[in-house]
């Protein structure tokens, strides 16, 4: 069996990708990467094939820096940047703004490139990051069955009135005036709008004359595959969605095997309890949160892991004896022996801190992060701060309250690390697509789509049938 991985060249998207093939690797299946050239280093320490496919004008190995972008990716990210400055908003009104160009990138192009891929590799299952839009787009105009996996809070497929973009629901640190949000909604839904019709007119152009492809779409942003996968807790879902979904499974976390790092092994074996602190690939430019958090910390006295990215060490401060500061740590690993972590809210962060058991302090900026802290804030499993308001005594006493045991979300956190370890969300990604729990999404997809990858009618349609 060829599983075949689709995936923007953004290390915190190939990551848990990554990590959910392991399961067909291990199983001695045939793993094949498609993805741009940042992350080629990552799918060579997982063992797997790969092809390239550039999906999008940025990249990002594992530290982004808007220096190493091109021009125009360079002045978006600066624009992010300088947006989170100015609080929920703002930032999500930028994006917004900005989704027109940054999520379907080349779209006919990059389509027939990825049906071009899939004609070649002949794989027998596709997993598709959700927000490559380009790449679904193929696979949607040449009928290629696929797995649909959302790297994010699970609100970032939205489903009933909801608009993407704009959170359902926010932590009671923000707390945005009625006309701000309205103004958002009205923005969030043209572009909702704009994206659609850009959408319906790629999905025509690579499907060819004659073919339906798209013209029944109203959302794309609502679109998905037979199958998604969600890489997020069930326990951490708002109930009522669930019946708006569509065929899905809740991965819980996908936590990945990481290289082995002496100064870190070493710096593990002193037994004191610790914070990890990491604000992710992108907003780890925000040295002057960092800095607040690590006075904060100081002030608490407790021992600090942080990876401080973009930021220079010495703009945290005094570091005291017995932390651990470096650009990137193996977060998986801290995580599993962190007494609380702080983070910026991001999918990879919240999942394998869930499933470590790890409580959090949450400070959201952007997208979907502001649902997710939400609901851990819900739960109780995370303290949530706004990140341009919050001081660093307030800080200090956030840390504190996660640190106590009696945190109203520990048996939340504690239940759900179990059932992750119980049942890995790469085991249940394996026992979805080949069909074992919720009906197979994989197909003969070989040969099927020579047609649509140059640019004419697709061939023979890709059915759902079970892996042989």
């Amino acid at each position: 069996m060829t599983l075949l991985v689709v995936s923007p060249d953004y290390a915190s998207h190939l990551l848990p990708l990554a990590a959910v093939a392991a399961a067909w690797r291990d199983a001695g299946e045939r793993v094949v990467v498609a993805s741009g050239p940042a992350t080629a280093g990552i799918v060579e320490r997982f063992g797997y094939e790969r092809v390239p496919l550039t999906l999008g004008r940025g990249s990002n190995p594992g530290v982004i820096r808007a220096e190493a972008q091109v021009r125009a990716e360079a002045d978006s990210l600066q624009g992010f940047f300088d947006a989170t400055r100015r609080g929920m908003v703002p930032t999500l009104a930028y994006q917004a703004r900005e989704r027109l160009v940054d999520l379907m990138w080349r779209p006919v192009e990059k389509a027939r490139e990825t049906l071009a891929v899939v004609d070649a590799v002949r794989p027998d299952a596709v997993l598709v990051d959700h927000l490559a839009y380009s790449a679904r787009l193929g696979l949607e105009a040449g009928q290629v069955p696929y797995a649909d996996v959302v790297l994010g809070h699970p609100t970032a497929l939205p489903v009933g009135d909801e608009v993407y973009g704009r959170p359902p629901a926010w932590p009671r640190a923000f707390r945005p005036d009625a006309a701000a949000l309205s103004e958002l909604d009205a923005l969030c839904r043209r572009v909702a709008d704009r994206f659609t019709t850009q959408w319906r007119a790629a999905a025509a152009q690579v499907a060819g004359p004659g073919a339906a492809a798209g013209t029944g779409v109203t959302d794309a942003f609502a679109l998905h595959g037979p199958l998604v996968l969600f890489n997020y807790p069930a326990e951490l879902t708002d109930p009522a969605r669930t019946p708006l979904l569509p065929p899905h499974v809740h991965l819980g976390a996908a936590l990945r095997d990481e290289p082995a790092d002496p100064q870190v092994d070493a710096w593990l074996r002193d037994e004191e309890p610790f914070v990890y602190v990491s604000l992710g690939s992108f907003l780890s430019v925000r040295g002057d949160v960092l800095a607040r958090v690590a006075a904060g910390l100081r002030a608490a006295g407790v021992r600090a892991a942080v990876a401080c990215g973009t930021t220079p060490v010495d703009a945290l401060g005094p570091v005291p004896a017995g932390w651990l500061v470096r650009e990137h740590l193996p977060q998986v690993r801290l995580l599993r022996r962190a007494a609380v972590a702080v983070t910026h809210g991001g999918n990879n962060s919240v999942t394998e801190a869930v499933a470590t058991a790890t409580p959090m302090v949450v400070l959201p900026f952007s997208t979907d992060q502001f649902a997710g802290a939400a609901a851990l804030e819900r739960t109780g499993a995370g303290v949530v701060l706004d990140p341009n308001r919050a001081t660093a005594d307030e800080l200090r006493a956030a840390v504190l309250a996660a640190l106590d045991p009696g945190m109203p979300g520990t048996a939340v956190l504690r239940a759900t690390a179990d059932a992750v370890a119980a049942d890995p969300g790469p085991a249940r990604a394996f026992r979805a697509v080949t069909g074992a729990v919720t009906g197979a999404v994989t197909g003969a997809v070989t040969g099927a789509v020579t047609g649509a990858a140059a640019g004419s009618a697709p061939g023979a349609t890709p059915g759902l049938a079970p892996v042989r």
